[in-house]
């Protein structure tokens, strides 16, 4: 039983720090995530819910810093009456989120190790319910994990955990996360990764006369009837499907992957640290002949044309939708340098480079 217990504890402890690390490493996808949920919730369950979005970074990272110290104590065996019933607690809460999710087909990735690993609904189920049954087990044997550390060392190693979540915390959200898992990465290049990184491959599932078959090929013989036709090698799908840089003349989006563009990111220009425009507006200028800075914005034209006029902004500027701004980066605004496409570097607003280094990056 002691082997059992301290595998058991050991899977656990570990899952719950590894989850909530990938998930503190970027905060502002963790709200964006709660968001979600709430929003769901406010039209299929309550409107009571819709009080919680405004306060969607708070939460999430309420529930993230919990789930670290959470495995910390597990691991550490502190406390575990108390700890296996806040596990317990918090492992029903995920399950029924991920539950409600794939049944409903509402959240089509529950963000439960952020954008690390995405897991399909009914795959994030499936983890929360082996995870509900380790927990289970935990919460049974609570009584025969003793303590390894004194009650004042274990309370000294969580309060470490606790200033470094709250540090990493503070730095994703006033720079960018520190390791970015998305797909708009430094290093990416745009245009490959919309395209599928090999030929698709798929099942065909026909039916003659009451019988189903399969083929890899699609059969000649007219007299099989198609059903389904199933992807066998999904991995090969573009990590970018929905790139698109738009105006009221066309569509902008090879432009956008031409030549050296400093992307000005401005999703919401009512939610943006305007502070900051001037400054990102004198460093586009001190830019020119040399790279090309284009506006992306969200908002529809009208409200940006006023925001425009307002701050000088003398720079075309394009739309493109909120949902892959926010993928693109987490800052409002941001930038991101490109070079023929590929992205050479971002910037928070917090951290506007100077040309000489923005000039250096692009030789």
């Amino acid at each position: 039983m002691k082997i059992l217990d301290r595998i058991v504890r050991l899977f656990v402890g570990v899952l719950f720090i590894f989850s909530g690390l990938v998930k503190l490493d970027d905060p502002m996808g963790t709200a964006i995530k709660m968001e979600e949920y709430f929003e769901v919730f406010a039209h299929d369950i309550s409107s009571v819910f819709q009080y919680f979005i405004p306060f969607s970074l708070e939460i999430g990272l309420f529930v993230v810093i919990l789930e670290i110290l959470l495995g910390v104590a597990v691991l550490i065996n502190f406390r575990m009456k108390l700890t296996s019933w806040v596990l317990l607690l918090l492992i029903l809460f995920f399950t029924f989120l991920t539950f409600y999710s794939a049944w409903f087909d509402k959240v089509t990735d529950c963000g439960c190790f952020g954008d690390a690993i995405p897991l399909t609904p009914w795959q994030s189920f499936s983890k929360d319910i082996i995870l509900l049954i380790l927990i289970l087990y935990i919460f049974m044997r609570k009584r025969a994990f003793l303590p390894a550390l004194s009650e004042k060392g274990a309370v000294r190693v969580l309060g470490v955990v606790l200033v470094f979540c709250i540090g990493v915390a503070y730095y994703a959200l006033q720079h960018l996360p520190p390791i970015d898992f998305r797909p708009y990465k430094v290093g990416t290049d745009i245009r490959k990764a919309m395209q599928p990184s090999e030929e698709f491959r798929y099942l065909y599932i026909m039916e003659k006369d009451g019988e189903r078959f399969e083929f890899e090929v699609y059969p000649t013989d007219t007299t099989y009837k198609f059903i389904e036709m199933v992807l066998l090698n999904p991995e090969a799908q573009p990590k970018i499907t929905d790139f698109s840089i738009w105006n009221d003349e066309g569509d902008f989006t090879e432009e956008a992957l031409t030549g050296n563009k400093l992307l000005v990111l401005i999703l919401d220009v009512n939610k943006a640290k305007v502070g900051k425009v001037p400054s990102i507006a004198s460093l586009a200028e001190s830019l020119k002949g040399n790279v090309d800075t284009w506006i992306i914005t969200a908002n529809d034209q009208a409200t940006f044309e006023n925001f425009r006029h307002e701050y000088q902004l003398a720079f075309p500027y394009y739309f493109a939708d909120g949902t892959v701004m926010k993928a693109m980066i987490r800052a409002n605004p941001g930038l991101m340098l490109l070079k023929d496409g590929v992205v050479i570097e971002k910037w928070h607003s917090n951290d506007i480079p100077s040309s000489k280094t923005i000039l250096k990056l692009i030789k």
